[in-house]
C-alpha cells in the first residue's frame, strides 16, 4: 500500500464519517442501521468483522463473541471500544486469514475503495463457506445521487464510484455470493433540514411501494456458496435407522431359532 493511496482512503473515509454528522448523514444513518442490524442479528458463528466508517457500528446487534474492526482509519471514542481488536489496512488486503470469518461488513467500503472489486474479492477469501456479507451503499439511480450530480458534488460526500444493485449482484454471483435479501431506503428528497427531512418521512412508504429502486441508500445481504458442499447432518439419521433396522433383524432370527428347543 502506497502512503498516496493511504491517504487518499483516509481522507474520504474522514469526509464520509464528518458527512453522517449533518441532519441528511444522520437521517440515512439511522435508516441503514435499523437494516443493518436485521441483517446480522441472525448470523451464527464465532467471528464478525466491520471492514472501514470506524464511528458507525454495524455489528451491535449480533450475538459472535468476537468483534473487530479493520479500516484506512481508527475509530474514534467512545466507537473504539466497542471492539475485541482493532486493525489499520486497506479494504483491498484485508489482514485476515483465509475463511476465517463468519459474518463481515462494509458499510460503504466499495464506493470509498480504489478497487471495489478487489474488495469483493477479499470478502470472498477471508469468509467461511456459508458466511454472511453485508453491505451498505449510495444508490446511483436516486433523488439523492441527482442532486449530488447537478450541484457540484456538494450534496453527498465524494464519492465517484457508487455501485448499482444490478452491477453488485453480477459481482456478487461471480464470486458465489448468492443475495438473500436487500432494501432501498431514504426517498424522502434531498434537503439539508431535520425540520423537513422530518417533515418528508411519510414518502418512505410511498416510496417503497411506488418506486422501490429510487432510494438514496441500500442494504444488501449475500451468503457466500461453495459448488459441491453438502452437509452430513441426513447422512447420521441414515445411519441411525440402518442401525435400528438391523437390531430388529437380528433379534428376530434368534427367536426364530430357539423356538424347537421349547
Amino acid at each position: 500500500m502506497s502512503s498516496h493511496t493511504s491517504r487518499e482512503e483516509t481522507a474520504a473515509i474522514v469526509k464520509l464519517t464528518d458527512w453522517f454528522t449533518t441532519p441528511a448523514g444522520q437521517y440515512v444513518q439511522a435508516w441503514e442501521q435499523a437494516r443493518v442490524d436485521a441483517a446480522v442479528e441472525d448470523a451464527f458463528g464465532f467471528h464478525a468483522v466491520q471492514a472501514g466508517l470506524p464511528d458507525f457500528d454495524t455489528l451491535r446487534a449480533n450475538r459472535m463473541p468476537f468483534h473487530a474492526y479493520v479500516g484506512p482509519t481508527q475509530p474514534r471514542e467512545p466507537f473504539a471500544a466497542h471492539w475485541s481488536g482493532q486493525a489499520l489496512a486497506t479494504l483491498e488486503a484485508l489482514p485476515l486469514e483465509t475463511q476465517s470469518l463468519d459474518l463481515l461488513t462494509l458499510p460503504h467500503g466499495l464506493e470509498y475503495a480504489r478497487n471495489p472489486h478487489a474488495v469483493l474479492r477479499e470478502a470472498e477469501r477471508v469468509l467461511r463457506p456459508e458466511g454472511r456479507l453485508v453491505i451498505t451503499g449510495f444508490n446511483p439511480w436516486s433523488l439523492w445521487s441527482l442532486r449530488h450530480r447537478l450541484a457540484s458534488k456538494d450534496w453527498l460526500p465524494e464519492c465517484d464510484r457508487m455501485l448499482s444493485i444490478p452491477r453488485l449482484k453480477d459481482w456478487l454471483k461471480l464470486l458465489s455470493f448468492e443475495l438473500d435479501r436487500g432494501h432501498f431506503g431514504c426517498y424522502v428528497p434531498p434537503v439539508a433540514s431535520a425540520k423537513w427531512l422530518s417533515r418528508y418521512a411519510f414518502m418512505e412508504k410511498a416510496g417503497d411501494r411506488w418506486w422501490p429502486v429510487c432510494g438514496a441508500v441500500y442494504v444488501v445481504s449475500a451468503v457466500k456458496r461453495v459448488q459441491g458442499m453438502r452437509f452430513i447432518g441426513p447422512s447420521w439419521k441414515k445411519r441411525r435407522r440402518a442401525r435400528a433396522t438391523g437390531a430388529v433383524a437380528v433379534n428376530q432370527r434368534v427367536r426364530d431359532t430357539s423356538a424347537p428347543h421349547s
